[in-house]
């Protein structure tokens, strides 16, 4: 492919429902007001850009064909009018395209807006920083936003080493809260080294371990970020009175009485909403700009999948994803 010609780029497309992907060239975009151009270094694959895939990622509203890939690390190329933020030759991080209709990450170039965007850290590489966005802000909307988690708060996480839960323990030991986790025995070293309490949710109850950690009283924030039979054991390991839950995959149908008859509340985080419907953008910036700073701060380690993809063989990630063989966030090296 002509790589030389600065006005086309390559890129990653899905052209239909489970099609395979086609690299090809298209046109580079080019920064409007408000936007950076980004050269992109590394791009996340999530599970949503698979499902959206193979046409099962309604709610993201990305029709095909489309350059999925919604998390990126990359470097500022050129500033759009009304940009003060960001200058030529930064290194941007962010959950910025791949749904409502925004050019993904899965290119080599993407004209993103300003407000998705943050300074990545310096102690964390492309490929890291790549891995973090969606699931971070993710926990950070349920955690901070919605929980108000700080110091002394008992957090019960679900899915203590998956791609939201591990960052989510992580920012409430940063917030100081005495943290637990539930994973299976094989992910219990992993939880246990980002300093969760592990619980082998095979071997214990919920009544087991809300009687064996908080003498039956239950947690002061359930994180679910498991959905389904998950977030109905999470209504009844709340708190009595002031116990919240929150829920990341809540979209099925649940009976609340649990959760009500003990006094605590419950919260939704869709993460998506901002890029969907154009509001609140900026606060999606400044999270990533917390991450950045706890990442800094030694306090925030994404976990990262070692296995390379190029554009070229990225369909590779997607099978994985599929498969359920990933050993943390799938990374896609944009730029070789």
């Amino acid at each position: 492919m002509n790589t030389q010609n600065k006005t086309i780029m390559q890129a990653l497309i899905a052209p239909e429902a489970n099609a395979p992907f086609t690299l090809t060239e298209v046109e580079r975009p080019v920064a409007a007001a408000g936007q950076v151009l980004v050269r992109i270094i590394a791009s996340g694959v999530s599970v949503l850009d698979n499902k959206i895939r193979t046409g099962k990622g309604a709610h993201a509203k990305q029709p095909l064909p489309a350059i999925l890939g919604m998390d990126f690390a990359g470097i500022v190329e050129a500033i759009g009018d009304g940009v003060n933020r960001f200058k030529i030759g930064d290194e941007v991080y962010g959950l910025a395209g791949g749904i409502g209709g925004l050019q993904g990450t899965y290119a080599q170039y993407a004209a993103f807006d300003a407000d998705l965007l943050a300074i990545k850290p310096s102690s964390l590489s492309m490929r890291q920083s790549a891995s973090m966005p969606l699931n971070f802000i993710t926990a950070w909307e349920g955690l901070v936003d919605r929980a108000n988690v700080h110091q002394g708060r008992k957090v019960l996480v679900h899915g203590g080493a998956g791609g939201v839960g591990h960052l989510a323990v992580q920012i409430a030991k940063a917030f100081g809260a005495d943290v637990y986790a539930t994973g299976s025995a094989a992910q219990q070293q992993y939880i246990e080294n980002i300093g969760a309490t592990f619980i082998d949710y095979r071997e214990k109850t919920v009544e087991q371990y809300v009687n064996e950690y908080t003498n039956g009283e239950g947690f002061d924030i359930v994180y679910d970020t498991l959905g389904g039979a998950t977030l109905d054991a999470s209504f009844t390991a709340a708190k009595y009175y002031t116990g919240h839950v929150v829920s990341c995959l809540g979209w099925g149908e649940h009976k609340l009485a649990p959760l009500s008859f003990r006094g605590a509340t419950y919260s939704g985080v869709f993460t998506l909403m901002p890029m969907i419907t154009g509001r609140g953008r900026k606060h999606h910036g400044e999270i990533m700009q917390e991450a950045t700073k706890l990442a800094e701060a030694g306090k925030l380690v994404p976990l990262v999948d070692e296995r390379k993809f190029t554009l070229a063989t990225g369909s590779q990630a997607h099978d994985i994803l599929e498969n359920g063989k990933a050993n943390g966030k799938l990374v896609i090296d944009v730029a070789e």
